[in-house]
């Protein structure tokens, strides 16, 4: 069987039933060996090999470490939604380069953006928002969604 190589409708690429279930068993535990993929899927360890590197290549996927960022010295995190006059493009490419943000989304609703931020403390947090953010051309409003508690954050959803 061939590595994902096809487009779908929309131009991402197709992924068939076989790569779905590697995502899975990564999705599950991102560190298990190939082989054991191979023989939950029905491939050698050498295509899974390939098929993860293409999924890789292709940037359907990527293999990492998920913390709490609580645990490893990040005090505050919170959703940032920004309500932008005209092109939200330049808005969102902007906040996409912040170190501190890790997650932006146009949305259809009371917010134009999403921005997902995790900071050191309430001050860096208060910077981030109030120099920077706010600060982009095109940026009408902010509201910021703090975070108390992490209660789940689980990448193992799977493909369906």
């Amino acid at each position: 069987m061939a590595p994902v190589a096809t487009r779908d409708k929309n131009g991402s690429p197709a992924i068939d039933a076989v790569s779905k279930a590697i995502i899975e068993q990564l999705q599950e535990d991102g560190r298990r060996p190939y082989a054991a993929i191979g023989k939950a899927v029905g491939l050698s360890e050498a295509a899974v090999r390939q098929r993860v590197q293409k999924l890789l290549d292709q940037g359907v996927m990527q293999i990492v470490a998920v913390t709490d960022p609580l645990t490893v010295g990040f005090r505050r995190q919170a959703m940032v939604g920004i309500t932008v006059e005209g092109d939200i493009d330049p808005v969102a490419d902007a906040l996409a380069g912040m170190e501190e943000v890790d997650y932006v989304v146009a949305t259809a609703g009371s917010f134009d953006l999403l921005a997902e931020v995790v900071c050191e403390d309430d001050e860096h947090l208060l910077e981030l928002i109030n120099k920077r953010i706010r600060a982009l051309s095109g940026v009408r409003r902010t509201e910021s969604f703090v975070y108390l508690k992490l209660r789940k954050q689980t990448y193992t959803w799977g493909t369906r």
